[in-house]
């Protein structure tokens, strides 16, 4: 009989490594063997209670279970747990009409397509659903900073925040969503919260699944701003354990959260597990725009592990960090009062942001694969620019 690994089975079944574990030791998969701590399983073995029928079409098979009232037009695609490489077919399934236009809009900034996102959205900025409208306010947001239209963001924010307060008047259930949004912008974007804004606790439970998952990453997002690097790891990993169907959009920014973690705590092997598993569900929608948004936090990680084996990837990447980084600076620097890096090679800021963290020219070099003294020109190009002459004093340039 042939056989096939838990991570073949997961991937197959779209559901995490954990939940086909769960359900080889509890006998749910026939002729499932174990080995050691994991298991073979049957490579024409089904998923159990599998909920798609024979003569379900191919794109039914892929649209999310939902039901009513539960943010079905908020971030439809963030909130689909569609299996990795189909996003598109999973669009394509919606049909026409303005859900399937934000799920487009969705696909298109999160492949780094800023452009086409902000247009899509463009047309929804004023729409009488109510969560179409907040969906296409934070799309046009989030696309038109690295598109350099810095006014153009604030306002799709202020919208978004406008739309949330009125709307959340009127119906209470849309308090989780108001406070989804206002800790997005406050943690990725370093905005001020509202101050009667609903807490975590609050919100978490009453999101769909997908958006729930997105949620911890901006939880965790905050915690490791704050230094708690350890606590943030926990919080992403339970989110990441969590799931029994796999949000690959969700994944991917938890993969990367952690990634941010590890590296922060020097445990740079499970780091780079984690990077390849969040390249593992990006790669085949070529979901890389949150790989671009996190570079200078990912510790050299993407120079290390994507740069050698998919170069023309990477380049893609650091073209989204570029024009990324620059609008996000825009706005974070002036709100904030730090001061940022800004005219620093995106290889000068890993190699700092790793020297701000005490690593040594030796343990950069060894991380990036390149000689001690290329990691030295570059920190001495980061000094020069900065107007440092101290290595100590890098922290403050640095997004650590």
């Amino acid at each position: 009989m042939e056989y096939m690994t838990v991570r073949e089975a997961a991937r197959r079944w779209n559901v995490t490594e954990r939940l086909v574990q769960r359900l080889c030791a509890d006998g749910r998969i026939d002729g499932a063997v174990k080995f050691g701590r994991s298991w073979s399983v049957p490579a024409g073995a089904r998923k159990p209670d599998d909920p798609r029928r024979a003569s379900e079409s191919l794109a039914a098979s892929r649209r999310p279970r939902r039901t009513p009232g539960d943010h079905a037009n908020l971030m439809p695609l963030m909130n689909a747990a569609f299996e990795p490489g189909h996003a598109r077919e999973f669009v394509a399934s919606l049909g026409a009409g303005p859900r399937a236009d934000i799920a487009r809009a969705e696909l298109a900034y999160f492949t780094g397509q800023s452009d086409e996102a902000a247009q899509i959205a463009e047309t929804y900025l004023a729409s009488d659903d109510f969560e179409i409208r907040l969906s296409a306010c934070l799309i046009s947001a989030y696309a038109n900073l690295p598109l350099g239209n810095i006014d153009r963001a604030r306002r799709s924010l202020d919208d978004a925040r406008n739309v949330l307060v009125q709307a959340s008047l009127e119906d209470p259930r849309f308090r989780a969503a108001e406070g989804f949004i206002a800790q997005a912008a406050s943690t990725l974007l370093h905005l001020p919260a509202p101050a009667n804004a609903p807490g975590a606790q609050d919100v978490m439970p009453l999101l769909p699944t997908g958006l729930r998952a997105f949620a911890f990453y901006v939880q965790a997002h905050a915690v490791y701003l704050a230094g708690d690097y350890a606590r943030s790891l926990g919080i992403a990993e339970t989110a990441l354990m969590g799931m029994e169907e796999v949000y690959p959009i969700p994944a991917v920014y938890l993969h990367l959260i952690v990634v941010m973690d590890l590296m922060s705590l020097r445990r740079t092997k499970e780091a780079r597990e984690h990077l390849l598993a969040a390249w593992e569900l990006a790669r085949p929608d070529d979901l890389i725009e949150g790989f671009g948004e996190h570079h200078g936090l990912l510790g050299g990680m993407l120079e290390a592990v994507i740069k050698p084996v998919w170069p023309d990837d990477f380049k893609r990447i650091i073209d989204i960090t570029y024009r990324f980084s620059a609008g996000w600076r825009r706005i974070h620097n002036p709100q904030t009062g730090d001061d940022v890096a800004d005219n620093l090679t995106t290889t000068e800021f890993t190699a700092s942001m790793l020297a701000a963290r005490g690593w040594t020219n030796a343990e950069i070099a060894e991380h990036l694969g390149v000689s001690p003294n290329t990691v030295k020109s570059y920190i001495s190009a980061s000094l020069r620019k900065l107007g440092i002459t101290r290595r100590q004093d890098l922290g403050r340039f640095m997004l650590a």
